[in-house]
């Protein structure tokens, strides 16, 4: 049930409102503002402002935060919306999101009902996924560039 806590050393039993503010503080120091604004606190970068929105290099993008691997190139696209667009998460199987290192919430922030997609391995915000995606899978992952760090197939 704690398990995405466990790379902070913190047992479930320990979860206090003290640790909390040390888990907080630690990402602070990790990342920049910009990244902790998005992945921390639930954020989102201005649209055509990310690094990685025109990358058309094969490779791997990484949650910034604890670097699992979240989206293949290859299910990279330009949907036009502003933000880079993924057709499917990797590991996905199918329709099975069940080895893949995204987890989705339903988000009523906005005043309407949305998806949130977040990183399954430290609970990281990334972005939002729609259902108006290319086919197959139908589904458009619109996710921060501040929370993603890319390693090309090259150097992996």
């Amino acid at each position: 049930m704690f398990q995405h806590h466990c790379c902070w050393g913190f047992s479930a039993g320990s979860l206090t409102r003290y640790d909390e503010t040390a888990i907080a503080t630690n990402w602070q120091k990790k990342l920049t503002p910009e990244q902790f604004y998005v992945t921390r606190e639930k954020g989102t970068e201005l649209p055509f402002s990310g690094i990685y929105l025109n990358n058309t290099e094969p490779g791997m993008y990484h949650c910034v935060c604890c670097n699992a691997p979240l989206f293949s190139s290859e299910k990279k696209y330009d949907s036009g919306t502003g933000w880079p667009s993924f057709s499917e998460a990797y590991g996905t199987c199918g329709t099975n999101e069940s080895n893949t290192n995204i987890m989705r919430r339903p988000d009523n922030s906005l005043g309407s009902t949305s998806t949130e997609v977040l990183c399954k391995q430290c609970d990281a915000h990334l972005g939002h996924v729609f259902d108006d995606g290319p086919i197959p899978s139908g589904q458009r992952f619109c996710i921060n560039s501040v929370a993603l760090s890319f390693k090309p197939s090259s150097g992996q």
